[in-house]
């Protein structure tokens, strides 16, 4: 088990929650794919986007339905700086894991973290857990708690 796989599923553990992370047979780099090897609507997919303060230099963690974009703009103002990409060593360096793989918890280092409410639609929402091939599945209101994301508008 990889020391990232290993700090979501002590995270979940820590939090109190039965969730265990699934190896997927492919892939769950995208929203598309995850979806597809979840077997699950598009939008069950928790996106974890990252975005960087450009005044901070920290990266923030935008939690997306996996059918929807974030809105620069609002996330900018959400964050109260601008935003720009952030590459994969600023993620890697703050959250110790590799695009394709962020989970929403378990980060080395705690990251300001919002959430689209479309998440909010469903029972049971599907995150990465890590690693470019686990996910697991959560009640959104427990990944909400868990990743300590504020509920926001930032979508297109």
């Amino acid at each position: 088990m990889s020391k990232s796989l290993k700090r979501v599923t002590a995270a979940l553990a820590a939090a109190g929650l039965d969730a265990q992370p699934m190896e997927m047979s492919a892939e769950t780099r995208t929203a598309a794919q995850a979806a597809a090897a979840a077997g699950c609507a598009l939008d069950q997919i928790a996106k974890s986007i990252m975005l960087k303060g450009e005044v901070s230099g920290r990266v923030i963690l935008f939690l997306t339905a996996g059918g929807n974009q974030v809105d620069l703009a609002k996330a900018a103002d959400l964050a109260g700086e601008p935003l720009g990409k952030a590459d994969a060593d600023d993620i890697r360096d703050q959250t110790g894991f590799a695009i394709g793989g962020v989970a929403p918890l378990g980060q080395l280092h705690p990251v300001r973290a919002f959430a689209d409410p479309r998440l909010k639609e469903f029972d049971t929402v599907y995150a990465a857990a890590g690693t470019p091939r686990h996910i697991f599945p959560i009640a959104p209101a427990d990944l909400l708690r868990v990743s300590g994301a504020t509920l926001a508008a930032f979508t297109k």
